[in-house]
């Protein structure tokens, strides 16, 4: 298998567009044409786990963390980066991550966090904007039906829980054909109007270009008219964080007391418990402090994620529990996750979730 088969369809589901701009997802050693048999799949790229890989024959390392964070201006054998980089490269080991862009989709790393807490009716905490674009199109009535299909297939018109939405109106368009132009009706060199339908649909940015493609492909005209406009509308189902709902509603030191069991955390950070039932959570996992007031506004009885600070902490005393869960905690299950989506995918393809421990902290 080429590593391209495998970056496509994690990509298809968490694709690089979404990941933020500090980030650096994707293919960070080796190429895409690289035949591929077998891949460890990790939290960290670790000394430890690079051993591991060429101990176990792996040809590919999947990892949520990338293996290199910021810009390099040079490859330093003494650095512990630099050897690990060193090492991949002389065994032939690519490296993939899917960091920030694993984060923002529904079914990413929250996700699965906020199913291991048991979390029901669960949507984005802070969806993204200026990521939504209107695409509109004119074509021909008898036509309109594919035109829309073909957008709609290649994923335009989704908002929140529904798909397939669009605005369609009649009315006539107008050209005249020059000699060179080959019409799909009319006459060169005579105007023509011609019963058209406007369809207007919303596009995600980031498959723009497909949802273009697509439409051309079948669209009868020869010069196709459409037009694209920039929305502020969020895009509901794509952004950091999520909130849900317990099944009942529950103590809550009784509840904090399960996330440790869930997460086998050694310890949890917290402020004061609510004096109140817990019903709404609210979790990110990672460094996520900067959404502690979008989980208050959302009406999240609790907060769970991790790298909280010192003074963050006194934020929305007795009113929101905030909770620090440590950040290989929060995040551990990503292993799982890249694990069965490849292995859905993939099922005769040789894969292996790391056996170490990347967690740096140590507790006494």
């Amino acid at each position: 298998m080429k590593i391209h088969e495998i970056t496509s369809y994690l990509e298809e589901f968490a694709p690089l567009a979404l990941q933020e701009s500090y980030d650096n997802a994707g293919l960070l050693i080796g190429s895409q044409d690289l035949e591929v048999k077998k891949a460890l799949i990790t939290l960290d790229v670790t000394k430890d786990v690079v051993e591991e890989a060429v101990s176990q024959k792996c040809d590919l390392i999947v990892a949520h963390h990338p293996l290199i964070f910021k810009g390099l201006k040079k490859i330093d054998y003494q650095s512990d980066t630099g050897k690990m980089i060193a090492r991949l490269i002389r065994e032939n080991i690519a490296v993939y991550a899917a960091h920030t862009n694993l984060d923002n989709v529904p079914g990413g790393v929250n996700g699965i966090l906020s199913e291991k807490l048991g979390l029901t009716n669960v949507h984005i905490l802070a969806p993204k904007t200026n990521t939504l674009l209107k695409l509109v199109v004119f074509c021909p009535v008898a036509h309109a039906e594919n035109v829309q299909q073909a957008m709609f297939d290649a994923g335009a018109g989704n908002i929140g829980n529904y798909d397939s939405c669009s605005f369609n109106s009649t009315g006539y368009g107008t050209f005249k054909a020059s000699d060179k132009a080959n019409p799909y009706v009319g006459e060169a060199g005579s105007l023509h109007k011609e019963e058209e339908v406007r369809i207007e649909t919303v596009a995600p940015e980031y498959l723009l270009n497909k949802i273009i493609s697509s439409m051309l492909a079948v669209h009868p005209y020869e010069e196709v008219a459409y037009d694209i406009f920039p929305l502020a509308n969020e895009q509901q189902n794509v952004g950091a964080g999520i909130i849900g709902e317990l099944q009942h509603e529950s103590d809550g030191t009784k509840f904090l007391k399960f996330v440790k069991q869930q997460l086998n955390a050694a310890y949890i950070r917290h402020t004061e418990i609510i004096d109140k039932p817990v019903k709404k959570v609210a979790v990110c996992g990672g460094s996520c402090s900067f959404l502690i007031h979008q989980a208050y506004r959302a009406g999240a009885d609790i907060f769970i994620t991790a790298d909280v600070k010192y003074h963050e902490f006194f934020d929305y005393k007795g009113k929101m529990t905030i909770v620090d869960a440590g950040h290989y905690e929060t995040e551990q299950f990503a292993k799982e996750l890249l694990y069965a989506k490849l292995k859905g995918k993939f099922p005769n393809f040789a894969l292996q979730i790391s056996n170490t421990i990347t967690n740096p902290i140590n507790f006494l």
